[in-house]
This record gives structure tokens, sequence and C-alpha cells, in this order.
């Protein structure tokens, strides 16, 4: 049941992985004419967040397959990077900075995914591994 749910934990992270990175490549680089179809307020550090959080899902979703300990590490990590840009954001959106109001929720679904992601790693892969 372990691998089974690793397996499908690690191809669920995956596809989140390849929507994200697509997604947020996009509008960095402005591609496919991402920037014109979400408008001039998109906020780029947060954008650049969501970059660097999908190479990270990336390796994590590896993690869950090979069971390797640094998965729970890297989640970790990429929860800890967006509570950062959550908290920049809020900070930038308070002090007057444009935005699409979207990006607020897209924000906590994404620490939430990645808390589910980050506790099911601690759960089957570090405390197993730790305790042998």
């Amino acid at each position: 049941m372990k691998k089974i749910v690793l397996i499908i934990s690690a191809i669920i992270l995956f596809a989140f992985a390849s929507l994200t990175f697509y997604l947020s490549s996009s509008l960095i680089f402005d591609l496919f004419g991402m920037r014109a179809k979400q408008g001039q307020d998109f906020v780029e550090f947060v954008t650049w967040a969501n970059l660097i959080s999908s190479l990270i899902y990336f390796a994590s979703a590896y993690g869950f397959i090979f069971q390797k300990k640094f998965t729970t590490l890297a989640l970790s990590s990429a929860l800890g990077l967006l509570a950062l840009t959550f908290v920049t954001y809020n900070i930038y959106i308070n002090s007057g900075g444009t935005h699409l109001e979207k990006t607020f929720g897209a924000l906590i679904f994404r620490m939430i995914v990645t808390l589910v992601f980050t506790a099911i790693s601690y759960g089957l892969i570090s405390r197993n591994k730790s305790s042998k």
C-alpha cells in the first residue's frame, strides 16, 4: 500500500509540477502570448517563486518514486519559499502594488498542496528511514 501511495503521489506531483512550470515559465518569458492573456498586473516575484517551486516538485516526484529522504527537505523548502512569498506578496499589496486578485487564493492553494505532499513524504519516507 505504501508503494502505491508513493507512486500516486509522484504522478500527481509531477503533473502539478508540469502545469506550474508551463504556466510560470510562459508568463516570465512571455511564451504563447501569456502576458497578454494574464494582463499586466501579474506579480513577477510570485511567478518566479512558482517556477522555482515547480523545479523542486520535479525533484520531489523523483524522490517519491525512489523513496529518497531528501524529498521531505525539498518540499519543506518549497513550502518555506511559498510562505515567504505569501508574506512578501501581502506587504506588496498593502503598499499599493498592482496585482491580480486570484493570486492570493492561488498561493494559498499551492501552499496547502505542498504541505500535503510534505506530510506524505515525511510519513512514508523520512520517518520510516530515520527509524531504521
